[in-house]
């Protein structure tokens, strides 16, 4: 027992925070932590919980009902942050729930405040073998961080060195009382699954073997640390002036082993899903020795990797402008597009007659600035350097009569540049983003 108070003596901070917020689901584990969290720092510190009611299970009313009771005997303020979960993420309910969880806990988190997690031993040798499992590297096999940034505020596991037992013992001596969910004895979970068979079994002829699993991943977190040292120096010399591009050029230079934690790092860096391993093959064998005028590409939820001459573009699924859509502006305030744009015009107060607005339909010519006749504005794009993704998004305005006056604010039609000229002003085209 005392090895667990001993892990809650001292934050890996000196300054103490605002608040430690303990997570509560009412299980052994959280109310064994929340017990001893008073323990040892009321007093020291203001504590509150928080319980998040998934309403995934038909005792969830009475799972809340009975934290709120616990924390009243302890004293503590108890925040109950009701959530739903996506069935249909395609991520799985286990996933889906955590995802809902943390994103929970994120909302109520003020500056500075610490979450505390009730994760174990056990808990971190089961995320080890699930990460090994599906070939995760070092970062992955470092499974859960004792410490780290979470939200405006830290989230702190200070048990994740001792074993559920110790829990379990600590409980008992100090006549706790949880609520055991039913859902965790459900084989058909993976995690439970390695909990109530795999575990177990490999105890029997290795009795540390939980012990041993969560050092591995103590130990990659150590290589991934090293490691992440150099794949930063590697990110910043392929970085361009845009964040969602990086140069081809020198990702040609490095070793393969080095480009893959490259591109896995930006895409971690841009919160887009993480970049699975046939993305990796995929970008080595189609995007790297792809022809500069190609549009090679690698989609994977919702996201996409797109090699665009000597550049390598990422982002998320936007929708195109449809295009039946049309409407007409007149440039008093700024224009919402369908597909999340905007439009606006800066420096003066509109058009002296509303202009049209609309997609492209393909066909259309335009007049530039020193040239004497039109042009079709599809080579004008191409020309322009205009992305492909970003064509499908311009909106065209149109005078009365059709005629093309621009295409977002890159490609402005020779008497529209002039009467901008004139007035001192600017369209200005805001696409929708790709984070």
């Amino acid at each position: 027992m005392s090895a667990l108070l001993d892990a809650l003596a001292a934050l890996p901070v000196s300054t103490p925070p605002p608040r430690l917020r303990v997570a509560l689901s009412g299980g052994l584990d959280s109310t064994a932590l929340l017990h001893a969290v008073v323990a040892q720092w009321q007093g020291r510190a203001e504590i509150h919980a928080i319980h998040v009611h998934h309403g995934l299970q038909a005792d969830a009313d009475a799972w809340a009902a009975h934290c709120a009771a616990l924390c009243a005997r302890l004293r503590v303020p108890l925040e109950i942050v009701r959530v739903q979960v996506d069935r249909n993420a395609g991520e799985g309910l286990e996933a889906a729930a955590r995802r809902a969880r943390h994103a929970a806990f994120a909302q109520v988190m003020a500056p500075g405040e610490v979450l505390v997690a009730a994760h174990h031993q056990d808990d971190q040798a089961e995320t080890f073998l699930l990460r090994a499992l599906r070939a995760s590297g070092p970062e992955g096999l470092a499974a859960m961080r004792p410490w780290r940034a979470f939200a405006s505020g830290w989230l702190w596991r200070p048990w994740l060195d001792q074993p559920r037992s110790a829990i379990t013992t600590y409980a008992q001596a100090n006549t706790l009382e949880w609520i055991e969910d039913d859902s965790n004895a459900d084989t058909t979970l993976d995690r439970n699954f390695l909990r109530h068979q795999i575990l177990p079994l490999l105890r029997q002829r290795w009795p540390q073997a939980g012990a041993v699993l969560a050092r591995s991943a103590a130990l990659s977190a150590q290589a991934s640390a090293l490691l992440s040292t150099q794949d930063a120096i590697d990110l910043q010399a392929a970085r361009s002036a845009d964040p969602h591009v990086l140069s081809m050029l020198v990702l040609q230079t490095m070793p393969p082993s080095r480009r893959a934690r490259v591109l896995r790092h930006w895409i971690a860096e841009r919160a887009l899903p993480p970049l699975p391993a046939r993305g990796i093959a995929q970008f080595e064998t189609s995007l790297l020795p792809a022809r500069s005028d190609a549009q090679a590409r690698f989609a994977w939820d919702g996201a996409w990797l797109c090699r665009w001459g000597d550049q390598l573009h990422a982002g998320r699924d936007t929708p195109a402008l449809p295009q039946d859509w049309q409407t007409t502006w007149d440039g008093r305030e700024a224009l919402s597009l369908p597909d999340g744009g905007q439009l606006a015009l800066h420096g003066a107060d509109g058009f002296d007659t509303p202009l049209q607005v609309g997609a492209r339909r393909g066909g259309e010519r335009i007049t530039l600035p020193c040239r004497t006749h039109s042009h079709a504005l599809k080579h004008v794009l191409q020309d322009a350097r205009i992305p492909p993704w970003q064509r499908l998004q311009l909106p065209l305005l149109r005078d009365a009569e059709g005629e093309v006056l621009a295409a977002g604010d890159a490609i402005v039609a020779a008497g529209f540049a002039r009467w901008l000229d004139e007035r001192g002003a600017r369209l200005a085209w805001s696409p929708p983003s790709r984070d």
